[in-house]
């Protein structure tokens, strides 16, 4: 029967293509969205750049519209492009777009669990948590605020160390950001140099350039093959050592907990978990998964996207001088040498143009993470059965050539009338939008403005010896989110 083997493999795998493709075409009579033509076993896979892949959905999107479907292996995805479509499905028709798929490499780790990835009743309870809680302990509020303030005083210790040396930036800014999420969670900072705190950066560092990988990708298409994905069991290794971290610090906190001192997230949970246990309730979302679930989901999202977004943001301050000037122009103007806080946003509307354009054009979570329908819909015209995978772009979105004046350009005139006013743009959408949009998004504004704005009241940044402007690359690293290539400046004390 050996032989066999292989022919029953290839049977079975023609049975599922089949399948998979009868049912999305199940009604005959109704359009579905155009795409690229796909091959057998692998679907349009050869088409996609695995690395840079949100460069391949523009360029379909010219070829086939704003809504289109592409296959990757035997899974039909649905891509929504530009401003206007992506709109129409996560806010105009929100309920319909806001599940997440069930995708082979988070269902192995996350069973559900979380708030990121999970659905039904588990993920709404959860975000509803999350949100709460994360206003408990500060977002929005000043105690945030002061929070965020201490840490901007350590990173600028941080920079001066340096002596206007060269230096890379990446360890110290996860540091800084990471610190606040973890104020909330743990209720305490680390020093930078902390072995601790620097290995939880580094398995997230790792592990965000490991999500985007094509191994990964590949694993998720053909989760079959998982033996051959080296990437799948590193993720898997650096998860289950944060987990252990996580586990340890809940068991410290259980000893000291006290209903009457919630001293941070942790704290809150853990007293909801007793409340829970003691209404003998059948089914407990406030279960230690949940917890440690959580925990990562909101350290990964609080560190990682913030200090990539300072990053681009010193890297193209050193790349435009004249643009780093403006800013710290007027920040001497309306705050000189005083502590920069929240409310001095209003006074500051071009650095609060450049702050919004350094978000818009270092593009972070260029494809949205997926979401999948809760129902049959019909979008643009298009029929989309319930469960279809959908990848909204948001590269699509904050390079939408109808909605932005130079979208390939850093360009802070955007957010600017012609009186210099800082005005809102409908399209900057880089916290995506609808049911799923970041939890955290009211916190990570507040920490770009105070780091941002401190960093430049206090330094002005060029390039490391013996290389110019021009020769700053602004190249996204691949990955999952698009950090800037590391590089080094000089951080130069204003006078």
């Amino acid at each position: 029967m050996g032989w066999m083997d292989p022919i029953s493999v290839l049977f079975l795998c023609a049975l599922a293509f089949l399948w998979k493709w009868s049912y999305f075409r199940k009604s005959s009579t109704q359009k579905l969205p155009p795409g690229p033509r796909p091959l057998p076993l692998i679907g349009n896979l050869h088409l996609m750049d695995l690395k840079r892949p949100y460069g391949n959905l523009l360029k379909f999107s010219k070829q086939y519209g704003p809504i289109f479907s592409i296959q990757m292996g035997f899974q039909k995805m649905v891509v929504l492009t530009g401003y206007k479509t992506v709109k129409e499905a996560l806010v105009n028709q929100a309920d319909a777009f806001a599940d997440r798929p069930i995708t082979p490499l988070f269902e192995d780790f996350d069973h559900g669990c979380g708030v990121i990835l999970s659905n039904g009743e588990n993920w709404k309870v959860m975000r509803r948590f999350a949100i709460s809680t994360l206003r408990d302990y500060g977002m929005g509020k000043k105690t945030i605020e002061d929070k965020i303030i201490e840490e901007c005083h350590f990173l600028i210790q941080k920079f001066e160390s340096f002596e206007g040396k060269p230096f890379e930036t990446t360890t110290i800014m996860n540091s800084a950001t990471a610190n606040i999420i973890v104020t909330i969670l743990l209720g305490k900072r680390y020093e930078y140099e902390d072995p601790t705190f620097m290995r939880l950066l580094n398995l997230y560092d790792e592990n965000a350039r490991l999500l985007g990988s094509p191994s990964v990708m590949l694993y998720n298409i053909f989760p079959v093959l998982g033996f051959l994905s080296g990437a799948r069991k590193a993720i898997r290794k650096n998860r289950d050592e944060f987990f252990a971290f996580i586990q340890t610090t809940f068991i410290e906190h259980l000893k000291e907990l006290d209903v009457n001192d919630q001293r941070n997230l942790i704290d809150t949970f853990l007293i909801q978990q007793q409340e829970e246990k003691n209404k003998n309730q059948s089914y407990q979302f406030f279960h230690n998964e949940n917890l440690k679930l959580l925990a990562e989901n909101l350290f990964a999202a609080g560190m990682e996207t913030t200090s990539a977004t300072l990053r681009w943001g010193l890297l193209l301050m050193t790349k435009y001088p004249e643009i780093q000037k403006k800013v710290q122009e007027e920040i001497t103007k309306v705050i000189g040498s005083a502590q920069p806080w929240i409310e001095h946003r209003a006074k500051l509307p071009y650095t609060d143009a450049v702050i919004h354009e350094v978000q818009r054009f270092a593009n972070i979570v260029p494809i949205s993470i997926p979401h999948a329908t809760t129902v049959d819909v019909t979008l643009g015209g298009y029929f989309i059965p319930k469960g279809t995978q959908i990848i909204p772009s948001l590269y699509s979105v904050l390079y939408d050539e109808s909605e932005w004046e130079k979208p390939f350009q850093f360009y802070p005139e955007h957010f600017l009338d012609s009186e210099g006013k800082f005005v809102k743009r409908d399209a900057f959408l880089p916290f995506s939008a609808g049911r799923r949009t970041c939890a955290g998004e009211n916190l990570a504004k507040m920490e770009l403005f105070l780091f941002f704005v401190s960093l430049l009241q206090r330094f002005t940044f060029q390039p490391a010896p013996g290389t110019s402007e021009e020769d700053l690359d602004l190249t996204p690293a691949a990955g999952f989110t698009t950090p800037p290539i590391p590089f080094s400046f000089c951080a130069l004390l204003r006078s």
